[in-house]
């Protein structure tokens, strides 16, 4: 190595790094998971809780316990004013005097308000609930409706907030459903003569719960099950 003679005075210094040494290989840049458009997948966005909030709250009383439960779903207001304005759900409540619910509900609710905060799309919390069942057995809601757990009731609420504020369309049956079912309604009806297999139930006696709907609904006609709530059908 060559000698080198400094005849100036020195006023600063630096130590060279790897970048200086000719055989240092480049780093490899860090990989971001992206979508396919580009952009990387993430939150970018940390909204502040508003000091108000619209919420609705809804009545949960089912016989496998002796207090009612009160679920409250508060929705925060995006772009309020403007064309894109939409109303999501920001944080979730559970209220109850059962005490034996209680480890449970707050941990339930903490996860599911954090996952309204964190954005993006919260309507697979729905599908995830629905699909909870008690070891011990669900129950029959008034009108024949089956719920397989007190969880998948909390998504059957979750699911009908969702559906009032625009998250999830409306489930409606089309003109040519809404004629058939009536129409099988009233022929099996005129057929049968029965009463009614729940007291406040408003479908024939007899009926099959519906796998689609979770209602005792399914009659025989035609030679095929009919449901007789929401028009799902065996022979299509």
């Amino acid at each position: 190595m060559a000698r080198l003679t400094i005849d100036k005075k020195i006023v600063g210094y630096r130590v060279a790094g790897a970048e200086a040494r000719p055989d240092a290989r480049p780093e490899k840049a860090a990989v971001r998971e992206v979508s396919a458009d580009g952009k990387v997948v993430r939150m970018h966005e940390k909204l502040e809780r508003p000091e108000m909030l619209l919420g609705s709250t809804y009545k949960v009383k089912t016989p496998v316990s002796d207090h009612a439960m009160y679920v409250t779903i508060n929705d925060i207001i995006l772009n309020q004013g403007t064309e894109h304005e939409q109303r999501r759900p920001f944080e979730i409540f559970i209220n109850s005097k059962n005490l034996d619910h209680y480890q449970w509900i707050v941990a339930l609710t903490r996860l599911m308000s954090a996952v309204f905060r964190k954005g993006g799309d919260v309507t697979f919390m729905v599908d995830e609930l629905k699909a909870v069942f008690d070891p011990r057995g669900g129950y029959w809601q008034p009108g024949g409706k089956f719920m397989p757990s007190i969880i998948a009731e909390l998504g059957h609420i979750i699911e009908k907030h969702l559906k009032s504020i625009g998250l999830l369309p409306p489930d409606a049956l089309d003109e040519h459903q809404k004629r058939l079912v009536e129409m099988k309604r009233k022929e099996y009806e005129e057929r049968s003569r029965q009463q009614d297999a729940f007291a406040k139930a408003i479908y024939p006696e007899g009926a099959q719960l519906c796998k689609v709907c979770n209602t005792t609904a399914v009659v025989m006609m035609d030679g095929c099950l009919t449901c007789l709530a929401c028009g799902d059908s065996k022979c299509g």
